[in-house]
């Protein structure tokens, strides 16, 4: 790997880089990422590592008294990304887990979920969109949770395009618990289910990329819980998800960048290695040029990222620059790959090489957590003060 990148980090922010490369070095080395493409399998070994090495946690504390610094998260997500990507998808799940239950979880939420997932022994996943609905999933949300006489709730409906379900602890769902005149996002409460509880049903889907972590639809079928489920406020569950959901995306634009800057570097290896002509492929000028423009795009994309990182830790407005900022990410790691799959041809057609794999990773950031052309409504209509234009 050449390591490009220019890295302003702190010395605290540099040793944790180091920290989360070496984790990778020592558990998740090429050869092995690709055989757990192919094999379409999680790596457990690595996830507990990272949490051995207090890389979920990040600081957070398991009594809610202190949360995970958002400028620590972008670094493991970006190290990660670059390398073993479906693990920094994973983890990107685990941080909205670690956000919700250190800001709106009970004593008991805390204990048994949060502590396991800080140490890294257990997962969570978050199950928000339907079959109905994407963008518009408050509005369209059909999974309902019905009060019972004893003081708890039944849950049924289904989500979909849920990110690790299978082998995690405990899902946070929301669902619809009264209807609002006022807005949609109003009547939805959070919910937090173990996921052996009777009723409920995981299927996984075939997908294009992100091949080792699972990616299911959950159905709920009279799924019983009892009072203490509910995360949070009772019809408030939405609004309180939507300051995480900016983190989310902030979190996608550093998972983004690492896709980036890993296939960056990718190509920038083969071209000054592969020789045609008599001479390095990287020589040859309309290449050479393509690479130079995703560098450009990774530092204007790191540069928006760091602003919003810096603007979440001290709890300034975050969502435009969220939205540039993973705009900025998703597409300079569509370009990249695009790049570097030219630069090298059929060798990047190879599964021996790391860039057919990151070419298919990138795609999925262009539409998670919310797809570019809904976050350049948002910029356009928010920071440009243009007509809303859906």
């Amino acid at each position: 790997m050449t390591g490009i990148g220019t890295l302003p980090d702190t010395t605290e922010q540099a040793d944790l880089r180091e920290m989360v490369r070496d984790v990778i070095s020592r558990y998740a080395p090429p050869e092995r990422v690709r055989e757990l493409d192919e094999a379409s399998a999680f790596d457990l070994e690595l996830y507990r590592a990272l949490g051995e090495a207090g890389l979920i946690a990040l600081d957070a504390q398991v009594d809610g008294s202190a949360g995970a610094d958002p400028r620590n998260q972008i670094i493991v997500l970006e190290e990660l990304a670059a390398g073993p990507t479906s693990m920094a998808v994973c983890l990107v799940v685990q941080y909205m887990g670690v956000g919700l239950l250190t800001e709106y979880g009970t004593e008991l939420h805390r204990s048994t979920v949060l502590a396991p997932l800080l140490d890294g022994s257990e997962r969570v996943s978050f199950a928000l969109t339907e079959p109905d609905g994407g963008t518009d999933v408050a509005r369209v949300m059909r999974t309902r949770a019905r009060r019972t006489d004893e003081g708890g709730w039944i849950l049924d409906g289904a989500k979909t395009w849920i990110s690790g379900p299978q082998h995690a602890a405990n899902l946070i769902v929301l669902a619809r618990t009264s209807v609002s005149e006022r807005s949609p996002i109003d009547g939805i409460t959070m919910f937090l289910v173990p996921t052996d509880t009777p009723g409920i049903t995981v299927r996984e889907l075939d997908t294009f990329a992100i091949h080792s972590l699972d990616t299911c639809e959950v159905t709920f079928q009279g799924v019983k819980v009892d009072g203490t489920a509910v995360l949070g406020e009772v019809d408030r569950g939405f609004r309180q998800v939507l300051g995480t959901l900016n983190g989310e995306r902030l979190n996608a634009a550093a998972a983004a960048l690492g896709i980036a800057r890993g296939a960056l570097e990718a190509a920038v290896d083969y071209g000054r290695q592969r020789q045609v002509f008599g001479r390095p492929v990287g020589s040859f000028q309309v290449g050479q040029h393509r690479l130079v423009d995703g560098a450009i795009q990774i530092e204007a994309a790191r540069a928006l990222m760091l602003q919003a990182a810096d603007a979440t830790a001290t709890g300034a407005r975050v969502d435009i620059l969220s939205a540039m900022a993973k705009v900025a990410a998703s597409d300079a790691a569509v370009d990249i790959t695009d790049a570097g799959m030219r630069l090298m041809g059929g060798s990047g057609f190879s599964k021996e090489y790391p860039m057919e794999r990151l070419f298919r990773d990138a795609r999925l950031y262009t539409f998670a957590p919310l797809t570019n052309e809904m976050l350049r409504n948002h910029i356009g209509e928010k920071h440009l003060g243009l007509p809303r234009s859906f």
